[in-house]
């Protein structure tokens, strides 16, 4: 098994490129590969509400398999079902779940959780069809939020 321990991305500073213009061809398409290589190492932080995007983050979980997880943000205006539109049966692993909302004045974080109310609290949990809210009594009052989901698909 390979490690992926402190794998990082190195960009050299400087290079020296030859005259000979077959052997240029060839430093140029290995420079690319590396400009291209370190730049998608890195976490992209696009978070579409229309459709999922990749993040940009590796993850070895399966047989040291590089796996990619997707993102996608979810607005909403009330504790209503949210359609999440996402194939269940497609996802390896959720990675992250987290939100937050208002209630006109102050701001407060959502907690992913099961189907138990908490009192004072909003949580959420994510069915194979919805992302479903449970108001705990005495939560404050939704005007407006974001949750954001971020998953890995089956290898």
């Amino acid at each position: 098994m390979s490690s992926n321990f402190n794998q990082i991305s190195y960009l050299r500073t400087s290079r020296q490129f030859t005259a000979d213009a077959q052997q240029l061809a060839v430093e140029m398409d290995k420079c690319y590969i590396d400009v291209a290589n370190s730049v998608n190492c890195r976490t992209i932080g696009i978070f579409p509400g229309r459709t999922p995007a990749v993040t940009g983050e590796s993850w070895f979980i399966s047989k040291d398999q590089r796996q990619q997880s997707a993102r996608q943000v979810y607005p909403f205006t009330t504790t209503a079902n949210i359609p999440h539109g996402i194939k269940i049966n497609q996802i390896a692993y959720m990675t992250r779940m987290y939100g937050q909302y208002t209630d006109g004045n102050n701001w407060y974080g959502l907690i992913p959780a099961g189907p138990t109310a908490i009192a004072g609290q909003i949580v959420f949990y994510v069915d194979p069809t919805n992302i479903v809210f449970v108001v705990g009594g005495g939560a404050p009052t939704v005007t407006k939020g974001l949750i954001v989901l971020e998953w890995l698909s089956q290898p």
